[in-house]
């Protein structure tokens, strides 16, 4: 079973990768309140299909590079208004 992730995608300015926000929820033990904490990956996108905002699953692969062990699995859902913007659409 691979390690699997749902992330935001928030950097796209490499070729064939994109960096990847993972946020988990976990409880305070002594305050009693969720706290949110993040950790980005580097994530391999052979076709560069991504873009800024898209949300996808990430799964774990062989190391591709020193800092890159994932790749896109699926984009589960894609930002179509940063895609309007981005091809001149009116504001």
């Amino acid at each position: 079973m691979r390690q699997n992730f749902v992330g935001l995608v928030v950097g796209t300015a490499m070729q064939k990768t994109v960096k990847v926000r993972v946020t988990r929820q976990k409880m305070h033990p002594i305050v009693q309140k969720l706290i949110r904490t993040h950790k980005n990956y580097l994530v391999h996108d052979e076709a560069s299909q991504c873009k800024l905002g898209d949300v996808v699953r990430i799964e774990a692969c062989r190391p591709l590079s020193k800092n890159k062990h994932f790749t896109i699995a699926e984009i589960v859902r894609s930002n179509k208004a940063f895609e309007g913007w981005q091809e001149g659409g009116s504001s």
